[in-house]
């Protein structure tokens, strides 16, 4: 097993007690909480005539069913079972005196976006949620777990989970990024290389110098798509850039500490004399825009590359999804993702909904139209995002370009509000998943890529090289990165 990894450093800090089935009881340092899976947690709590032990550690948000228009978030919401999961979070979180971001409040957003510009994620945490995107909080140095809504119960009622300790893979992505490609072509790569399941049992341990190069933004794309690679996390050991990102937000350590804070952080990096269960080592240098062109995140080519033909798979079960994705998609062994036709242009989530997200997309956009077929639709991952974008005027150029901006929620990445694809029709999407069905209608289909293909995509009306393109330097007015103490 790994040693001196900053995983087994804040596991054996959280790690309470070992349990007689021999997992851990593992302590949660932050609780994250929103309105689709921790209804029922609450339930059981109540059944029980239990406390919420910790509730100033617990944080909730809504966002999976949040409608992403201003009409559609009047109350009470025209989905009545959306309604109900609205009222039950309000009802549980004020009950237990649970900091609350609401719906039609400023901080309110994706709960992976939310928790990170607000500081509450930090270095050397264990962060759990209801949502297997999770693993977007080790970007800070933290291992996030995603749970079920037994193990919410059990963190509210005891502040910890009973896990099972996993083994640890480092990550070495050396190299430096071309121009116009991005952190999630990256992970892209590396789930096409290890394969939807080839994490797990792991947690993915992120270095070398094209990780180290990525700002927060990026790194938090990276983690967020772990979990799609089968591991149970993945994290990348905190530095100067971490602290920087940090410094300031509204739930960081004050200023006057902060240097006792960093020296702290330092010490829980992986040592020079960590040991690690793998190593697995990745270029960068030649990497090239990637899309997906099948229906798990690990069916991957670069833009410009050949389908594989089954042919050159030699697992029986990659065979098979393989002919199931070519059926679905409608495409054949040899061709390319360039020219695929395209008719929804998503941009948004917790993989990619961030102020640097929409920043590279308008820089593709601006001055453009978008094809007349195409429906673009610009998400912001929160509420502070929104405005960080509209004070820089991006807002401005997706409107000029034909794209519809939105407020914050995960929006299509899993249609649970009105925005869905419909029958046949295609999703260029920066989201993190393309299963069938997985953003509305089960003869949609999705086409995963960063955002700046996206946009790309938008303007072509079918998937397109964004390194064909000419893009602009934007002036955004502003230096939106802070979420500084005292924002309301």
């Amino acid at each position: 097993m790994s040693s001196n990894t900053l995983y087994d450093t804040v596991w054996e800090k959280h790690k309470v007690a070992e349990l007689p089935n021999g997992q851990d009881q593992l302590f949660i340092g932050l609780h994250l909480v929103h309105e689709v899976t921790s209804p029922q947690a609450f339930g059981m709590l109540r059944e029980r005539d239990l406390d919420v032990a910790f509730p100033d550690r617990t944080f909730a948000t809504t966002d999976h069913i949040a409608p992403t228009t201003s009409q559609g978030r009047e109350r009470p919401l025209q989905d009545n079972q959306a309604e109900n999961m609205l009222q039950a979070l309000e009802h549980n979180t004020s009950e237990n005196g649970i900091t609350f971001f609401g719906l039609n409040g400023e901080k309110q957003g994706i709960t992976h976006v939310v928790a990170p510009e607000l500081g509450l994620s930090q270095p050397g945490m264990t962060v759990a949620c209801g949502d297997s995107h999770t693993s977007t909080h080790g970007a800070f140095g933290s291992v996030g777990i995603g749970i079920g809504t037994s193990q919410i119960r059990d963190v509210l009622a005891t502040g910890c989970i009973a896990a099972e300790k996993q083994q640890v893979r480092r990550i070495e992505v050396t190299g430096t990024l071309s121009e116009e490609v991005y952190a999630k072509d990256i992970i892209l790569k590396i789930i096409r290389d290890l394969g939807v399941g080839g994490g797990v049992g792991h947690v993915y341990e992120y270095g070398g110098e094209a990780i180290e190069n990525l700002d927060m933004e990026g790194r938090l794309a990276v983690c967020n798509m772990s979990i799609e690679g089968g591991a149970r996390a993945g994290y990348i050991n905190p530095d100067q850039t971490t602290y920087e990102y940090l410094k300031g937000r509204e739930y960081a350590p004050d200023v006057d500490d902060w240097d006792e804070h960093v020296e702290y952080w330092d010490t829980l990096r992986s040592g020079d004399d960590a040991e690690y269960d793998d190593v697995v080592e990745i270029n960068a240098d030649d990497l090239a825009p990637m899309v997906t062109w099948g229906i798990n995140p690990g069916q991957v080519v670069s833009v410009d590359e050949e389908i594989p033909s089954l042919d050159a798979m030699t697992d029986e079960t990659a065979r098979k999804a393989a002919q199931k994705a070519f059926d679905h998609m409608e495409l054949n062994p040899g061709e390319t993702m360039e020219g695929y036709d395209v008719d929804v242009a998503f941009l948004g989530t917790c993989t990619n909904g961030r102020f640097s997200d929409f920043k590279e997309a308008a820089r593709v956009i601006e001055g453009k139209q978008i094809d007349s077929g195409v429906h673009g639709l610009a998400v912001p991952g929160s509420e502070t995002v929104r405005r960080q974008c509209e004070a820089a005027g991006l807002d401005e150029i997706f409107h000029e370009a034909g794209f519809d901006w939105r407020q914050a929620g995960c929006s299509m990445c899993l249609a649970m509000n009105n925005d869905s694809l419909e029958a046949g029709e295609v999703c260029a999407s920066s989201s993190n998943r393309n299963f069938i069905g997985r953003q509305g209608d089960k003869e949609g289909r999705t086409v995963l890529m960063s955002p700046a293909m996206v946009a790309a995509a938008a303007i072509e009306g079918e998937i397109t090289d964004v390194r064909e393109h000419e893009l602009t330097e934007i002036d955004t007015k502003t230096n939106p990165t802070a979420v500084v103490k005292g924002d309301d």
